[in-house]
């Protein structure tokens, strides 16, 4: 098993396929396909534990068992028995089914999960001589997908959403991803001597993912996977991927970032998840007005997602945005990064973007706007 080639697929949020196509490649690993929200690639065994370990930018992280066209009940039924379910699932693990039905002739989801779960119990009690299986061991949690009518049978290696990286059992209204913000960061091309600055820094995220990425520190270096308890992915391969890890993390950055909040409670919220995270030596906390913000004589790159929706009436964040575009017109030649669902915020800030990208924050679509010289 160690040295077969096994086919997954990583999971992301939409717009941030680029992003994790590269992290793939740079691990070590052929790409196959990438469609919206997902990216198909080769690797074998250790991929499963390297992959779970290290990508920043995914959410989950799937084996693949087989995709097959699936235009009826019949033929969902046949394809999926047809499949190696046993060469996975033991005579006594569960088998949960979950998924997603897009753009195809079968758009009921419960139907088709009792389709596929019926299909999987067909084979494995054919395979092993039981009419009745008991599934009290180890969960294999199985999510299908058909677009298109063209359906995809995997098996979840993640368990707990990789963006769950376990620094953040507490947080503020709204969070942002720490996908996402993984992403803010790296769009806006951290460097060592340039402060990375969030005026509106709520639980801390996007501070906490920068200095992650700066120090290396692997994001799921410290967490937990379902697919530990999968025999197929033995705990030798999982030392070593954690090893790995450790070794490779930078321990003399001189990498620095400033997260401000007007709200008290947030700033101590946002320095304990630091320290859970391991970089709080990097980050520096405080109680501020972002509307007072300076450069204080230092290079620096504003990265940040001020108040919108949950967080601040429609009204008020119409006036905060305006008085932004008022307040920070002096911060020299500092690149500005803001992250909003407000379809109006060029306009209300008084300015145009130098670039302007598309992202989803969960479902929520939003614009990155990219300033990239003061006025």
């Amino acid at each position: 098993m160690s040295n077969e080639t096994l086919t997954y697929t990583a999971t992301c949020l939409f717009g941030l396929e680029g992003l994790l196509g590269q992290e793939i490649d740079a691990l070590g690993y052929r790409r196959v396909y990438t469609m919206d929200g997902r990216i198909t690639f080769e690797g074998d065994a250790y991929a499963c534990c390297k992959c779970n370990i290290n990508l920043r930018f995914a959410e989950r992280l799937y084996l693949n068992l087989g995709e097959f066209e699936a235009h009826t009940f019949d033929e969902l039924f046949e394809g999926t028995r047809g499949l190696l379910w046993e060469r996975w699932i033991g005579k006594n693990d569960c088998f949960p089914v979950r998924g997603h039905a897009l753009r195809s002739a079968l758009f009921s989801v419960p139907d088709c999960q009792r389709i596929i779960k019926k299909a999987v119990a067909k084979r494995l009690g054919g395979t092993y001589g039981m009419e009745t299986l008991p599934e009290t061991g180890v969960k294999y949690q199985i999510d299908f997908f058909i677009f298109k009518d063209r359906a995809s049978l995997m098996i979840d290696l993640s368990g707990v959403p990789l963006h769950k990286r376990g620094y953040r059992p507490q947080s503020v209204a709204a969070p942002l991803r720490e996908t996402l913000a993984a992403a803010l960061v790296k769009l806006s091309r951290p460097r060592e001597e340039v402060l990375l600055r969030d005026p509106f820094c709520g639980s801390g995220t996007i501070a906490v993912e920068g200095a992650m990425m700066m120090k290396n520190i692997a994001p799921g270096m410290n967490r937990a996977f379902c697919s530990e308890d999968f025999p197929q992915f033995p705990a030798e391969l999982w030392s070593r991927a954690r090893e790995a890890a450790r070794e490779a993390v930078i321990t003399d950055s001189a990498f620095r970032a400033a997260a401000s909040d007007i709200d008290g409670e947030c700033i101590e919220i946002a320095k304990a998840a630091a320290r859970r995270a391991g970089v709080a030596d990097s980050i520096d906390f405080f109680v501020s007005d972002a509307l007072k913000l300076k450069t204080g004589g230092v290079r620096g790159t504003v990265v940040t997602n001020p108040p919108y929706g949950e967080r601040l009436m429609h009204g008020e964040a119409e006036e905060l945005y305006r008085n932004m575009g008022k307040a920070w017109q002096d911060l020299d030649r500092w690149q500005i990064y803001v992250l909003t669902s407000h379809p109006d915020f060029q306009r209300l800030y008084g300015r145009r973007a130098d670039k302007v990208r598309k992202l989803y924050n969960g479902m929520i679509p939003c614009n990155y706007y990219q300033f990239f010289k003061g006025k």
